[in-house]
C-alpha cells in the first residue's frame, strides 16, 4: 500500500458540500419544515431557506396567509424579504432545516435527483431543541425518503397526507408530506398552495385571508 489517497475519492471528497445555514429553530415552534438541501449559492436571493426566486415556497406562504403570492417579496429589489419572513416564522412558530447536512452534487443545479447525500440530519437532535413541536413536514421526495428512513416508516406518506408516529418518549408526532415548491414539480401554484393550506389550518386554525382565493377541500 502506498498510503496515497485514491484519486477518485479525493476528487469526490473535494466536491462534498456542508450545509451553509444553521437550523432556524424558534423556541415556540409547533411545526418543523424539512427540505432536502439548499441550491447552489449562485441561485440565492437571500441568506435563508428556499432562497431561489424560482422556488415558490414563500409565494405559497404568501397566498396561504395573506392571499398575496408576492407578500414576502421586496418590491424594490425583487428578492425575497428575509427580515419579513423571519419575523413571520418566529411569530407563527415554524422552524426550518433540511434533511441533509452534507451532500455531493452530481450536477450543478438545484434538483434533488442529482444530490448524493453524504450525511443525513439527525431529526431527534433537532426535536430536542423544539419542545413544543408536534408536527414535521417534508417538502420533496428526497426529504421524505430520508425522514421516513429515520422514523422507520415502511411506506412513504402520499403527497398532501400525513401519518401519526409515536416518538421514543411517547409523544405523538404528526408527519406531513407536501408537494415540492420547486417549479420542476408539475403542479400549478394554486393547487400546491391548497395542500399547504389544509396543513396550516390543521395546525394553526383559520387563516384570515384564506377564503378570498384558495378553495380548500377536506
Amino acid at each position: 500500500m502506498s498510503g496515497k489517497p485514491d484519486a477518485s475519492f479525493a476528487e469526490w471528497s473535494s466536491r462534498v458540500e456542508l450545509h451553509p445555514l444553521e437550523p432556524f429553530l424558534p423556541p415556540n415552534a409547533r411545526l418543523l419544515m424539512l427540505g432536502s438541501f439548499p441550491p447552489p449559492r449562485k441561485r440565492w436571493s437571500m441568506d435563508f431557506f428556499y432562497p431561489n426566486m424560482q422556488n415558490d415556497m414563500w409565494r405559497i406562504f404568501g397566498l396561504s396567509f395573506y392571499a398575496d403570492k408576492d407578500y414576502f417579496i421586496d418590491a424594490a429589489t425583487h428578492r425575497f424579504d428575509r427580515e419579513r419572513i423571519v419575523q413571520f416564522l418566529t411569530q407563527k412558530g415554524i422552524a426550518l432545516y433540511d434533511m441533509a447536512t452534507s451532500v455531493c452534487r452530481l450536477k450543478e443545479n438545484a434538483s434533488d435527483r442529482f444530490l448524493e447525500v453524504v450525511e443525513a440530519t439527525d431529526l431527534s437532535l433537532l426535536l430536542r431543541h423544539l419542545t413544543q413541536c408536534r408536527a414535521v413536514v417534508t417538502t420533496g421526495q428526497k426529504a421524505t425518503e430520508l425522514l421516513s428512513e429515520q422514523l422507520g416508516l415502511s411506506l412513504l406518506p402520499k403527497v398532501g397526507s400525513f401519518v401519526d408516529v409515536e416518538r421514543e418518549n411517547g409523544d405523538m408526532l404528526r408527519v406531513y408530506r407536501m408537494p415540492s415548491s420547486s417549479r420542476a414539480y408539475p403542479l400549478p401554484l394554486e393547487k400546491k398552495t391548497a395542500f399547504y393550506v389544509s396543513m396550516f389550518m390543521d395546525l394553526f386554525g383559520e387563516l384570515l385571508f384564506l377564503k378570498k382565493t384558495i378553495p380548500v377541500t377536506f
